[in-house]
Parts: structure tokens; sequence; C-alpha cells
């Protein structure tokens, strides 16, 4: 490809603003085998767009997602909208053969993910759901680690997502909190993080469920409007999703996990923390303190046995060497940078960038199961399996 790889983004809320900073980061900071153009940015509301174009550096706005899809000089449709759109643009995007990014989770149902995977492995374009914190230096050492038997085998598993933003009951009813609009509460939004991330690190999908999903506050203020940060109006609707979600899983290699999504704990403010322990030691992280690795190696002199912080931001850590001097440690945005990087890479090669919509849709199937559990008494409820394609043509 002469010209430059041609990026729209259908969406402009928080996840558009931390997905801009990817876009515009990654090739100022890694030496991309193609030049990458912010083109077009769209949105429904014209004036709202072209404020977020300007200030995020998007060349031109567009108010209709179907005519910037069909345009044939755009080469990556980039996602941030509502679960409930994404099927349709997704599907539309990769009909016209375009690459396509898209948040998660990858949709609200797992029929509907079916169908995106599907569309990808018919257009034999690379499709990526936005699993970003796979792709930290940290999550990704621990990865490594495992992989290479750091932690001998792993037997169990603990993974929690804990926020505080709806602790507050007159806090408003935005979009997140309907299940038209986000297909579940904190179990998809949040939940999908933690199932994608032991996927990740261990190597193994989760089986089978059994759990339990709670809404705590059942009726809140209809919102001014829909952002996260929204006031409140005198007009009061129910809240259609989960506020919270325990749920325990049976690996594909026998080890038991525990997950925990919720929006009610009282000061975390984002609180992703995983734990993987093994025959012959454990690792730990804390997504608010990223840069650090908990390793406790049980081989070791007893005598000094105990977990040991790893700092990963030495040069030979993943994704560290093109960013700062060692010790000068990396934040949120640099997963978005990072997943620009990989899907530029993965354009130029043809070799698939991991997050694929297949894995994307195993975790549908998680959550899917999660919900049949939780409407069964917590029965245990197994898992459908992914299909056999990686959603490109061979």
């Amino acid at each position: 490809m002469s010209r430059p790889l041609r990026v729209a983004m259908i969406g402009h809320g928080f996840m558009g603003a931390a997905h801009s900073v990817g876009w515009r980061q990654a090739p100022a900071v890694f030496d991309l085998p193609l030049d990458v153009e912010m083109a077009v940015l769209v949105g429904r509301n014209a004036q709202t767009v072209e404020q977020s174009a300007r200030r995020w550096g998007w060349s031109e706005t567009a108010t209709d997602w179907r005519e910037v899809v069909a345009r044939g000089d755009i080469d990556v449709i980039d996602i941030v909208t509502p679960g409930d759109s994404h099927a349709e643009i997704a599907q539309a995007a990769l009909d016209a053969g375009k690459h396509v990014l898209c948040e998660k989770p990858l949709a609200n149902t797992v029929p509907e993910a079916e169908a995106m995977v599907g569309s990808a492995a018919r257009a034999g374009t690379h499709a990526i759901a936005g699993f970003t914190y796979r792709r930290l230096p940290a999550t990704t050492l621990i990865r490594d680690m495992i992989r290479n038997g750091r932690i001998g085998r792993v037997q169990q598993v603990r993974a929690a997502y804990r926020q505080d933003w709806l602790v507050d009951p007159d806090a408003p009813l935005v979009w997140r909190l309907q299940k038209e609009h986000a297909g579940s509460g904190a179990l998809g939004d949040i939940g999908a993080h933690i199932i994608d991330m032991v996927h990740y690190v261990t190597g193994q999908t989760v089986d089978a469920v059994t759990g339990t999903l709670e809404t705590i506050v059942k009726r809140r203020p209809l919102p001014a409007d829909n952002k996260l940060a929204a006031e409140g109006r005198e007009e009061w609707g129910d809240v259609t999703v989960d506020d919270a979600a325990l749920f325990t899983g049976r690996l594909s290699g026998g080890a038991l996990a525990s997950f925990e999504a919720t929006r009610f704990a009282a000061g975390r403010k984002n609180a992703l923390t995983i734990e993987v322990s093994g025959t012959e030691g454990a690792l730990a992280w804390d997504l608010e303190r990223l840069n650090e690795v908990k390793f406790y190696d049980r081989t070791s002199d007893p005598a000094s046995q105990g977990f040991t912080t790893i700092l990963a931001t030495e040069p030979d850590h993943p994704y560290v060497s093109a960013w700062w001097p060692p010790g000068h440690g990396l934040g949120y945005e640099h997963g978005f940078v990072h997943q620009a990087k990989d899907l530029v890479e993965a354009i130029f090669t043809g070799e698939p960038a991991h997050s694929t919509f297949v894995e994307g849709l195993q975790v549908q199937r998680v959550l899917a199961a999660v919900e049949q559990s939780a409407q069964h008494e917590s029965a245990w409820t197994r898992v459908g399996a992914a299909p056999s394609q990686d959603g490109r043509k061979s």
C-alpha cells in the first residue's frame, strides 16, 4: 500500500478519546511499516463530532456511518459506539472489505457475535476486539512467564474488576445501565475484561461457570444526556442490567477460577486485579499499579521466599523499548497505542493480530453462560465452544 492507511472511527465518547490517542501516538512512537491517517470521525451530532475531531486530530467528520463505510478511500473502521450497534456496523464494514477494530464486549448477544465472526471469516480482513489491557507490558510479561513455565502448572486463578462510579443511588440512568443498549451491566462492561485476561495470560478458556448477578439500585434518574458523567433529571427509569456479578469458572486446563465484576466497590476506581497460582509459584497484577508484576517463586530458598516486585519498564519487557528509559512507567493510554501498533503491523504482514473476533466471541459465550447460570439458581452451565476458524480466510 503506497498511500497512508486511512482510519475512520465511528463514535466519539470516552472510548473515542482513548482510541484517538492510540491512533495519534502509535506512528510517533513506533517505527510502523505503514503511515497512518486519522481520516474521518463519525458521530450523530454534527456539532459535537466536529468539536471532538478538532480536539483529537481527525481530518474530517461525518454523521452517516454507512456512507463512510462505503467509501473506497477508507481502510480501517474503528467502532467505539454502544454495544447495540457493534454487529451492524462491523458486518457492514467487513462486507465492504475493511479491517475492523471493535470495542469490547464484541456484541450484546452470542448470535450477533457469531455473525460478526462469520463476516470476518468471509472478508479475509483483520477483525479484532478492543481488549487493550492484554497489551500492557506487565500483562504480556505475565503471559510470557506462564507460557515459559515460571509458575509451573496453573492450578487456580482469581480475577476481579472493581469500580465505584454507581455507588451513588442518584447517579443517572446512562446507556450503560440499559440492557437494550449495553446488553448487560458490570458483567459485560468490565467482566468481559477479566474473562479475556484469564484467557490471555493462562492460554486456557473458561469451559463452565456458576454465577449470580445483582442489580443493587433498581431505579435511577433519567440523564440530561447520555454521557457517563451526565446530570440527572427529575424523571426516573428502571435499571435493566446488573450492578455486580460474581461467578466461578472451570478452565480448559483443569484450573479453578473466580471472578468478580462490580460497580459498587466503594473506593475502587479502576481496580482490575488478577492472580495466577501454579505448582511452582504465582504471579499477580493490579491495574491501579499497572507497571508492577508480583512474582512468587516457590522453588527458591525457603528462608528468602516471598513475592518480589518486577517493574515492567525494562527495554526487554514487551512494548517498552520504544518508550522511556527504565523505571519510567507507562499509563492507561498506552494500551490503546499498542493496540493501534499491533493492528497496523498485522495489516502490513498479513499475520493475525491477537484478540481476534473469535476470541471476542469466546468471551461473549462466557458472559451468556454466566447470565444463564444466574437465571437458574447459579447452576453449573457449560460454555459454548468457539468456532475453529481464526476469523480470517486462510
